[in-house]
């Protein structure tokens, strides 16, 4: 169990710190586009009351989609695959884990809270940089899982 929390926790914070960041910066960017000046310092502002004020929100639902995401792939790892899981593939799985952990989530907002709560992510472009936030998180979560961990991670 120690070992999941020395991996999820570092895992989580970098999703989310990667995620608030590029929300802010596609919604800055938006605004840069329609000719607000926007400062260097009105940037770093801004990053920082977005991931304080997205942490309660945001940062809890990456915090349970990554966790539900991590979950399945141990249970697939155990139940479901058949040959020795290396390191390097379980690697690849949580990151694709924590892409779609991310993905799912948004997808699932607009019908359940019936707004997109992240407007970096209503566009295509916004939607993947989520994502890629998510398979880092994933990519961190595994690395640190494979390196903290002492069990072998076959399947017995």
């Amino acid at each position: 169990m120690w070992s999941f929390i020395k991996s999820f926790v570092p895992a989580w914070f970098v999703t989310f710190l990667l995620a608030s960041s590029l929300h802010t910066f596609q919604v800055l960017n938006a605004l840069s586009n329609l000719g607000v000046v926007i400062t260097p310092s009105e940037w770093l502002s801004t990053a920082w009351k977005d991931a304080i004020g997205l942490l309660p929100t945001y940062g809890i639902i990456i915090a349970i989609a990554l966790l539900l995401a991590f979950n399945v792939v141990t249970i697939i790892r155990k139940y479901a695959m058949k040959q020795k899981v290396t390191k390097p593939r379980f690697i690849a799985l949580t990151s694709i884990a924590g892409a779609s952990s991310i993905a799912v989530s948004l997808l699932a907002m607009q019908p359940i809270l019936n707004v997109t709560l992240i407007a970096g992510a209503r566009g295509f472009d916004g939607f993947l940089l989520q994502c890629f936030a998510g398979l880092i998180g994933g990519f961190i979560y595994g690395l640190l899982r494979v390196t903290i961990t002492s069990r072998p991670l076959s399947n017995s």
